[in-house]
């Protein structure tokens, strides 16, 4: 199985790339939606067989991808236990 795994944050999705595998999981950096879409089109083209995204997205942005990849492929993404949001609002802020 292909899969990739998009992250968001500040980065560039043209060098903020890693695969292991011989490219069967990648990790993609990319810093808005838009680029996410366009990565996810390509990852589509590369017949990645899932798309996992990090919980930045939250399940509106997860619609975007879907969306951008036409619903041919799973997307998902991270969520974290209700337990443990003071946990994550003190690394990544309130809105998380």
């Amino acid at each position: 199985m292909k899969f990739a795994f998009i992250i968001m944050g500040p980065f560039a999705p043209q060098k903020d790339r890693a695969s292991i595998r011989s490219g069967q999981a990648q990790l993609i950096g990319v810093s808005n939606i838009e680029e996410a879409r366009s990565v996810a089109k390509e990852l589509l083209t590369q017949s990645v067989d899932c798309i996992e995204l990090c919980g930045a997205f939250g399940p509106e942005g997860a619609k975007e991808i879907i969306d951008a990849t036409e619903n041919k492929i799973p997307v998902g993404y991270v969520t974290h236990l209700s337990c443990q949001d003071s946990l994550f609002e003190k690394v990544f802020g309130a809105h998380q």
